[in-house]
């Protein structure tokens, strides 16, 4: 049967494309969008580039026809751009000024089976109220979070098969799995996901490995410490592993986790390691960006240049320097000028480099070690331009907890974060690694929280 969809403005937002994600359907577009589009598409940042690109795809559509009867799409369905139903009556407390309600309004007009597409919801609340269906843009979206890949997995294995582990590796077909149950399956593993190979026979005999091909391999840098920074659980052996991994092997590192599980911190601390401690040319530089909601609408109002805007954004990431460059934890804070002064040379020489979001967009990157921390708060679109543009040499590490969003329209299966996570499954130029919220290592009351609230 085919159906209305009704497409509000902050879906072409997010995804500029998603006029032709609707198969074979009708998609109308109120005119009260086209204002919307009008008003942001001088807009800095991804709002007003996003704005362009629907703006342009709908001159294109123009040329083919009149949008106002209906312009077929090349999937099939056909687009046309609905004026407002006047006439049409919404309860009193929906003021008819109000472009959410006007989009309700031609939703209330249309005949058939009519579905409000939109990411706002409250407007998928109201228009519930008044009995129009509405979904939210699902194209994007990922399965729930227990069930997003992890990019590690728990096996069980036979214990004679690890007299010979660490020279050949064990076969991915010889480990299984068991269910509550008790049956016993083989798990259906990815390239580069990370095991915990627990022998059948005994429960002392632990090893970690990962998956290479058909075989389970032990860890390359499993006694690594760079930066003298050594990992204290399984969690952070394979955040290790993959961070350590040459930019050739490992082109994308995803890190997923809540805060306190070393994340940034253990990123900071290889990339440190790679270009002080060992400066084998790998990488020029490392640089930092921290996506954060205002970036795309305030940073050009706030005082003094691109450095001092983000600085207070860079806060948490100084806050992981001072622990690592100073690592006597007795004495780190007797000297607060000696220990700023360190890292401001670090700055200074070029080592590190924070860097707004929005001025890595259509940039590309040779050998640089590239850290974009909070990164649940990119959207699709944007993970997708960060991660095209990796030039030569390039190493891109996702770091960021899918629970704590702070940015309108996007929740824990829509945002960048989770989306590259789920469509880089499998890859072999991708390496990932979900931290437990057991692997939190901030504090005891941390330790504590993470159990109780």
């Amino acid at each position: 049967m085919i159906k209305t969809y009704v497409v509000d403005t902050n879906v072409l937002i997010q995804a500029p494309y998603a006029l032709l994600c609707f198969e074979d359907n009708r998609v109308v577009l109120p005119v009260v969008v086209l204002e919307e589009l009008d008003h942001l598409k001088k807009a800095e940042g991804e709002k007003g580039a996003n704005a362009r690109k629907a703006i342009r795809l709908l001159e294109q559509l123009r040329h083919k026809g009149d949008l106002l009867t209906g312009v077929e799409l090349e999937n099939g369905g056909i687009l046309r751009v609905e004026k407002n139903f006047v006439d049409v009556k919404l309860p009193p407390d929906l003021p008819d000024e109000k472009m959410d309600n006007r989009i309700l309004k031609v939703c209330k007009g249309l005949e058939g089976e009519v579905i409000l597409v939109t990411k706002d919801i409250l407007l998928r609340i109201k228009a519930q109220i008044i009995g129009i269906r509405a979904e939210d843009f699902t194209t994007e979206q990922v399965s729930e979070g227990d069930e997003q890949y992890s990019g590690r997995i728990e096996a069980y294995a036979p214990e004679e098969s690890f007299k010979e582990f660490k020279k050949k590796g064990i076969s991915t077909e010889s480990v299984y799995i068991t269910n509550e149950s008790g049956i016993r399956s083989t798990p259906a593993l990815c390239e580069n996901q990370f095991v915990i190979l627990k022998a059948d026979q005994s429960t002392k005999k632990t090893v970690l490995g990962r998956v290479n091909g058909s075989r389970i391999v032990p860890l390359d840098y499993g006694k690594s410490k760079p930066y003298g920074v050594a990992p204290r659980n399984a969690g952070q052996y394979f955040l290790q592993e993959a961070l350590m991994q040459p930019s050739e092997t490992a082109p994308l590192v995803i890190i997923k986790g809540m805060a306190g599980t070393a994340k940034t911190f253990y990123s900071l601390a290889v990339g440190l390691e790679k270009l002080l401690n060992n400066p084998s040319g790998e990488y020029r530089r490392i640089m930092i960006s921290r996506p954060n909601a205002q970036f795309d609408s305030d940073i050009g109002f706030l005082p003094g240049d691109e450095q001092e805007k983000i600085s207070p954004l860079m806060r948490p990431v100084i806050d992981n320097l001072e622990q690592l460059i100073d690592s006597n934890e007795e004495k780190r804070y007797e000297n607060e000028e000696e220990l700023k002064g360190k890292i401001e040379e670090i700055f200074g020489r070029g080592l590190i480099k924070a860097e707004a979001l929005n001025f890595i967009r259509g940039r590309s990157f040779v050998k640089t070690y590239l850290i974009i921390d909070e990164a649940q708060n990119m959207t699709p679109n944007q993970v997708k331009g960060i991660i095209t543009r990796a030039g030569k040499g390039t190493k891109i590490i996702l770091l960021g907890d899918p629970n704590q969003i702070d940015r309108p329209f996007l929740d824990e299966r829509t945002n960048g974060l989770s989306y590259a996570a789920e469509h880089m499954k499998g890859s072999p130029l991708c390496w990932q690694i979900t931290l437990d919220a057991e692997e939190c290592e901030r504090s005891v009351l941390a330790m504590d929280a993470v159990k109780r609230l």
